[in-house]
């Protein structure tokens, strides 16, 4: 039996314990707050509950093989509701557009919205994005990469190479098959999922879109939270030993072999923990610059994810809103160009004024009082700090005049809740940095400006990654097929 530690208890650490222990491994998670989940937090307040990381569950598979590799079964534990739409798009000259998990039907609803050209170039599309789907799930998304080398060695076919087409970009891709501007906006989207700007994005991002439209969109009766919950139950159900208020400090390698971990507890008394096996689901920047300096490895990770500036709000009444809605701007460049700046340009980032805003409302009675509305509402916005690339989130009066800007938005786009409000909550991405140690607030740690994130396995034997900013990147079934890899290579070399 090996030991195991597990620093962080987000989605990935916990899947990856719970495979480990199921395995045979003795497992202890050590994690700095007071309760599990990472980024799949929650927030109540006055018999409101939100949730305030993911909103939307993907890929159920991904979650059924997890449950089920380690003697469960997901639907025991969760109550997945499937969404139509998956998404109500709302774009600047008036129209909307409802996705779903039928291919035939969306390319009917895009026909009846934008003429049947546009839906002709979307059924193209798709067809290029189904063959980088079925590409990147079996020769990528659930295989270890350390680097570039490996990508060269895969045996893919001619066709599966042109379709990944590497060095395209998604905006580019748009540009190629989408004649109609508002779907190019629309596909534009998807890079945001992996925290990129489109027109650097990776023309192989197609295959976000693919997963979500191809396999359906769920809500998770009770929140997204649940699944932490459900997480948990597994690991301690099968042994694994959670220590809550636990903060990693460091780790230690000789002879390029993890040796030990010093934590500091809740009263801040550390200790040395020794240990030959660690898996890290913290952001890639937090392992390689504080807990293994790694120079090398930190060099590579100046391309920082977009983070996210939101707005809990209590809402009376009803809006008629769809579970997931989207008000897309008219100048969709100048929110990029705001939230990612241009430093060698001189061009500062800056919160931006005309941003797209994604609504969540949940029509779930469990998640509000009766004759009310928990709304979740989202926005890119550049990361926290004090470089070009960033903002000072707690610049005094910044939250609160760029909450009052959104709401405006919100008004102008025909959702005023200005009058109907029980209360306000604003999270800018300084609170996210804090309480997730999300350097910055960035919710995807590198951005996805490449085919390649952090590999999974470490530099020194024993080091395994795990979470959204290792391969295969950021978003709840990937951040689960992290876990599985790590898992995977450490019973090889049990």
């Amino acid at each position: 039996m090996t030991a195991v530690a597990v620093i962080g208890a987000g989605v990935g650490g916990l899947a990856a314990a719970a495979r480990l222990a199921a395995a045979g491994h003795s497992v202890t998670i050590y994690e700095r707050a007071d309760t599990v989940g990472g980024k799949l937090a929650r927030y109540s307040r006055d018999g409101f509950t939100f949730d305030t990381g993911p909103s939307l569950f993907t890929l159920p598979q991904v979650f059924e093989e997890l449950f089920a590799d380690v003697g469960a079964n997901l639907h025991d534990h969760l109550d997945l509701v499937r969404l139509d739409p998956i998404v109500r798009h709302h774009f600047p000259d008036g129209t909307a557009l409802d996705s779903c998990a039928d291919p035939a039907e969306f390319a009917g609803r895009i026909g009846t919205a934008f003429g049947p050209a546009a839906a002709a170039d979307w059924s193209r599309l798709w067809s290029r994005a189904e063959r980088v789907w079925h590409a990147s799930w079996r020769d990528v998304l659930r295989n270890p990469f350390d680097g570039p080398a490996d990508l060269a060695k895969l045996a893919w076919h001619v066709r599966d190479l042109a379709a990944i087409a590497p060095g395209r970009t998604l905006r580019g891709l748009g540009r190629e098959y989408l004649r109609d501007a508002r779907l190019r906006m629309l596909l534009d989207r998807y890079a945001t999922y992996a925290g990129a700007d489109p027109r650097r994005a990776p023309a192989a991002l197609v295959a976000v879109p693919y997963a979500e439209l191809a396999f359906g969109g769920w809500y998770l009766r009770g929140g997204l939270g649940r699944l932490a919950d459900a997480l948990l139950t597994l690991c301690l159900d099968l042994g694994v030993v959670v220590e809550t208020g636990a903060t990693v400090t460091r780790i230690e390698a000789t002879g390029g072999r993890v040796q030990a971990i010093r934590v500091r507890g809740a009263r801040g008394t550390a200790h040395r923990v020794p240990v030959s096996t660690v898996v890290a689901n913290v952001d890639a920047l937090t392992l390689y610059r504080d807990l293994l300096p790694s120079p090398r490895r930190l060099a590579a990770l100046t391309d920082r994810s977009l983070a996210g500036f939101v707005l809990l709000l209590g809402v009376r009444g009803e809006s008629g809103l769809a579970h997931h809605t989207v008000f897309f701007p008219r100048d969709y460049d100048a929110e990029f160009d705001a939230v990612f700046g241009d430093p060698g340009r001189g061009v500062p980032a800056r919160p931006p004024a005309d941003p797209t805003v994604f609504v969540t409302v949940a029509n779930d009675p469990s998640v509000r009082p009766d004759g009310h509305e928990a709304w979740f509402v989202l926005v890119n916005a550049p990361r926290h700090g004090l470089a070009a690339d960033a903002v000072d989130w707690r610049r005094p009066g910044l939250a609160d005049a760029y909450a009052d800007r959104i709401l405006d938005l919100l008004a102008a786009r025909g959702a005023d809740v200005r009058d109907r409000l029980v209360f306000r909550e604003v999270r800018t991405p300084a609170d996210l940095a804090a309480s997730a140690h999300a350097p910055g607030g960035a919710i995807y740690g590198t951005a996805n400006h490449a085919l390649l994130r952090p590999a999974n396995r470490g530099p020194v034997h024993g080091l395994h990654l795990v979470g959204g900013s290792a391969h295969p990147g950021g978003g709840l079934p990937m951040v689960a097929l992290s876990a599985r890899i790590a898992a995977a290579q450490i019973n090889k070399t049990r």
